[in-house]
């Protein structure tokens, strides 16, 4: 019992958290990519998303959905603390989103 302690407090960190929250995306723009730029590969598909501000910002924000399964299961899980590094996360991306859509990479 002591060690399933252990190893709930090694998880239950805000970096843990914010290391998900940072991935996740990863894979929701991998999702995109296979439903819209397959046609493409992955590089030139990121780079039209840089140069097309409105549909980057629109895949960007449907990248952040993937951060809604790993937020749910550590809601469920009372897992506060890593919830709390997948918040930090997803308003980083969030910030970032905002900048593109604002044409500040130029």
């Amino acid at each position: 019992m002591h060690h399933i302690f252990l190893l709930f407090m090694k998880v239950n960190v805000p970096i843990t958290g914010f290391v998900i929250g940072l991935f996740a995306p990863f894979i929701g723009l991998f999702i995109m990519y296979f439903l819209w730029g397959e046609h493409q590969g992955l590089g030139s598909f990121v780079r039209s998303l840089f140069i097309l501000h409105d549909l980057g910002g629109k895949v960007f924000t449907l990248s952040l959905l993937a951060n809604l399964g790993p937020f749910l299961y550590c809601n469920f899980k009372r897992l506060d603390y890593t919830l709390k590094g997948i918040v930090v996360a997803t308003v980083l991306y969030g910030v970032f989103i905002v900048l593109l859509k604002f044409n500040f990479f130029r």
